[in-house]
């Protein structure tokens, strides 16, 4: 039960800065953002490790360089499939792929979750997918589709990346890899940062503001980490995976977004997916 509560307060903070992060986008490019919420999560996750401390060995480090280049491309390809793509396509294929890369990842690690958990591992799934999907406006080209599918997918592994290579990390390395991986994801969106030249600066007081989401981010990422420790990696990347059911909720309490009837079904699904994940 543990590591449950850990995923769902791992899946809400995932979602509270998804919704910042996708507000601030909207003033400033998606690129800047991103980079800068990066260097938030990189200050949050140093300060957690200093105060956790740890024992890591060399082969933490390596899974947290492997989970650094991941979270990064799943960053730059999700943010370029929303600004170039269609986001009803790109957003539920992205998060259907980073839940189901780390589970089979623990399925070929040994991991082997009871049938009812099985069950609401699927549940989760669909969920994922029924929350992520909005409306689709626009009808755009059969290029245009084809694109945002290839950056949903590659999104998704990206962030499925992480999340299987950071639950390979051991519990007596503390949260230093962690920290460790947040140094990488921000040198490799640097680099994407200046490849798009995008703006790199912000003013002052919008910089502070752009911190947040990666703030968040980091506290969600090490929430994930703790998680994976405590429990299944199958059970908890699904779990946290429920993150757009935050980012849902938060946009039509604050905008006053409609939550559309799929969507609706989704978030029933996903309390559904976790009762049957926390009875199994």
């Amino acid at each position: 039960m543990t590591a449950i509560l850990l995923a769902l307060a791992s899946a809400a903070a995932y979602g509270v800065s998804d919704f910042f992060g996708g507000l601030f986008s909207k003033r400033h490019s998606a690129w800047t953002i991103a980079f800068w919420g990066q260097l938030g999560a990189l200050l949050t996750a140093g300060l957690l490790a200093l105060w956790v401390g740890g024992r890591p060995q060399p082969p933490d480090f390596l899974w947290a360089g492997v989970a650094g280049v991941g979270s990064a491309l799943g960053t730059a390809f999700l943010y370029r499939g929303l600004a170039g793509g269609r986001m009803s396509v790109v957003a539920p294929i992205s998060a259907v792929v980073s839940a189901a890369v780390p589970i089979v990842v623990g399925v070929a690690t040994g991991e082997r979750p009871a049938a009812l958990t099985w069950v609401g591992i699927a549940v989760g799934l669909v969920a994922i997918w029924l929350v992520a999907r909005a409306p689709d406006p626009a009808g755009g080209t059969r290029e245009g589709a084809a694109a945002s599918v290839r950056d949903g997918v590659i999104a998704g592994a990206g962030f499925g990346a992480y999340f299987a290579a950071i639950g390979q990390v051991r519990e007596e390395a503390g949260l230093w890899p962690n920290a460790a991986s947040m140094v990488v994801a921000a040198l490799v969106l640097l680099g994407v940062l200046l490849a798009v030249r995008a703006p790199l600066r912000l003013p002052p007081r919008r910089a502070g503001l752009a911190l947040l989401p990666g703030v968040l981010g980091a506290v969600a990422l090490t929430l994930f980490l703790l998680a994976s420790q405590a429990g299944l990696l199958t059970v908890v990347a699904v779990i946290a995976s429920l993150y757009p059911a935050a980012t849902v909720i938060l946009a039509a309490a604050v905008l006053h977004e409609r939550i559309h009837r799929g969507q609706a079904v989704g978030l029933a699904a996903c309390a559904a997916a976790v009762a049957l994940v926390a009875v199994g």
